[in-house]
C-alpha cells in the first residue's frame, strides 16, 4: 500500500468539510504544479502543451493539458465534490428550547440520519460578504467543535432501537449553544475576521468534526466523512496530475449537486462540460464533432460493497467488495452507462496496467441510484464507463473503504490519462 497516497488522501479530505472546500484545494494544488487559472468572463488565451483550470459557482472544477500538436481526442473523468448533509439555512436560528438555541436546517441529499446524532459537528461553506469594492465570496470553516444533535436518552424512548423516525424540522436541530450565547452569523464573521453586518448570503453546512483516519490491524481501511465521493475525486485527480504526455487532451471534471440531481450550473446536468470543450476547440483551430468521436469518460463515483452482516442485500453474482479493486458499475436501465465497449475499453486498460478490477450489478429487484456517467454524456456524447471504489455505510455521516483501493484508482487513472483513443475503420477502437 502507497502509505504517502494515503495520508494525502487524508489530508484532502480532512480539509474539504465541503464541495466549495474540495474545489478550492484541487485549485491551490494545480497552481502549485504550474496550471493556470481561466476565468469564464474572459477570453482563453490556450497554447500547445499549456497546462489550464477553470471553476464554476465555487465548486466545480474542469482541469485539462493541451498536446504539442492536433489533439485526438479528450480523455476525461468526472466525480463530484457534493456529499449529504445539512444545508443551514438563511434565517439561521430556530426558536430557542429547553434554555438553548438551535439552528434551522433541512437535508441535503439522502443521508443516514442517524448517524449526524450524537457527535461534534460544526460549519463550513461560502459567505457573500459586502466589501468596498462589491460583493466577495468568501469561503469559511468554523474550525471547531461547535454543534451538536443530540439524541432522545432510551429511558424517554423505550422503541428508539426499534428505528424510531427523526423528523428533520424537531429531532434534527443542532444545538448551538444557551440562549444568551453569540449570535451563529457573529461566529461566522469572527471565523471570517469581518463584522457581522457584512455577511450578505450564505451557503453554509453541517459537517462531522471526526477526522479521516486509517483504520484496521494492518491499516487498511480508511474511515471518514465524504469518502463518497472525495476518495475517487482524490484518486482520480492523482492520476490527472502524474500522467504522460499523450496526443489527447487529458480532462478532468469535478462537478456539484450530483446528491441532489446534478440539475445546477456546476452540476452534471449544466452545460459546464461542453462549454470547456467547445472553447479549448475553438481557441485551437479543432473540431468538437471529430475530437468527441475519438474520446472517452470515465464516470467515477464510489459502489457498494458487500456488508458482511448484510451479504443479502448484494447481487450474488457480481458484487465487489473492499480492498479487491477497482470496481466496474453496470445497470440495464443505464443507472450506470458502462456498455459492452467502454466496458471492455476500461477492463484492458486495467489489465494492461495491472490493476485489480471487480464488477458490480445492483441486485435486480433492488433500483440503486444513478450518477454522473449518464447526465454527462446527454451533453458530451462518448463511450462511457461508470466506476467507483467499494465502501461501506454509504451516506452516513461516516464512511469506510479500502486504502489499497485508493491506490488502486490512482494508477489506472494515471495509465488511462496518459492513453490517446482511436477509432479506426470498422469501428475498431485502439490506444497508444
Amino acid at each position: 500500500m502507497d502509505e504517502a497516497l494515503s495520508r494525502r488522501l487524508l489530508d484532502f479530505l480532512n480539509t474539504s468539510p465541503t464541495c466549495y472546500h474540495a474545489a478550492d484545494n484541487l485549485a491551490r494544488r494545480l497552481t502549485e504544479q504550474g496550471y493556470m487559472r481561466l476565468w469564464e468572463h474572459e477570453p482563453w488565451d490556450l497554447t500547445p502543451g499549456g497546462r489550464y483550470f477553470v471553476l464554476r459557482g465555487d465548486a466545480a472544477l474542469a482541469a485539462f493539458r493541451l498536446p504539442r500538436q492536433r489533439a485526438v481526442g479528450f480523455m476525461a473523468a468526472a466525480a463530484h465534490g457534493d456529499s449529504p448533509t445539512f444545508k443551514i439555512r438563511q434565517q439561521a436560528e430556530a426558536a430557542p428550547a429547553g434554555g438553548l438555541k438551535r439552528l434551522s436546517v433541512e437535508p441535503y441529499g439522502g443521508m443516514i440520519s442517524r448517524s449526524w446524532l450524537d457527535r461534534p459537528l460544526s460549519v463550513a461553506g461560502r459567505v457573500v460578504v459586502r466589501t468596498e469594492d462589491g460583493l466577495a465570496v468568501r469561503l469559511v470553516n468554523v474550525d471547531r467543535d461547535l454543534l451538536v444533535i443530540p439524541s432522545v436518552a432510551i429511558h424517554l424512548d423505550r422503541e428508539v432501537n426499534k428505528g424510531t423516525a427523526l423528523k428533520a424540522n424537531t429531532d434534527l436541530l443542532p444545538i448551538l449553544g444557551g440562549e444568551k450565547s453569540k449570535n451563529f452569523t457573529e461566529i461566522v464573521a469572527a471565523s471570517l475576521g469581518i463584522s457581522a453586518e457584512n455577511v450578505v448570503a450564505t451557503d453554509l453546512f453541517l459537517y462531522p468534526r471526526t477526522p479521516a483516519s486509517l483504520l484496521g490491524a494492518e491499516e487498511e481501511l480508511v474511515g471518514g466523512a465524504r469518502l463518497d465521493d472525495l476518495q475517487c475525486a482524490f484518486g482520480c485527480f492523482e492520476g490527472f496530475l502524474q500522467a504522460e504526455e499523450s496526443a489527447s487532451v487529458p480532462l478532468f471534471c469535478l462537478f456539484d449537486h450530483e446528491e441532489v440531481g446534478s440539475g445546477s450550473r456546476q452540476g452534471a446536468d449544466s452545460t459546464f462540460l461542453q462549454d470547456v470543450t467547445g472553447r479549448i476547440c475553438e481557441r485551437m483551430g479543432w473540431e468538437l464533432p471529430q475530437l468527441t468521436a475519438n474520446s472517452f469518460l470515465v464516470s467515477a463515483d464510489n459502489a457498494h460493497a458487500l456488508h458482511p452482516a448484510h451479504p443479502e442485500y448484494a447481487d450474488k453474482n457480481e458484487y465487489p467488495v473492499v480492498n479487491g479493486g477497482v470496481v466496474v458499475k453496470y445497470n440495464a436501465n443505464q443507472k450506470y452507462t458502462t456498455d459492452a465497449v467502454s466496458g471492455a475499453v476500461f477492463l484492458e486498460m486495467c489489465r494492461e496496467a495491472g490493476v485489480l478490477v471487480q464488477r458490480y450489478s445492483n441486485r435486480a429487484d433492488l433500483p440503486g441510484g444513478s450518477t454522473l456517467g449518464n447526465i454527462s454524456t446527454a451533453h458530451f456524447s462518448v463511450p462511457s464507463v461508470d466506476i467507483g471504489l467499494a465502501q461501506l455505510a454509504m451516506h452516513a455521516a461516516y464512511e469506510v473503504s479500502g486504502a489499497a483501493d485508493t491506490e488502486s484508482l490512482a494508477r489506472i487513472m494515471t495509465y488511462y490519462f496518459g492513453r490517446s483513443l482511436h477509432v479506426g475503420a470498422g469501428g475498431v477502437i485502439s490506444w497508444d
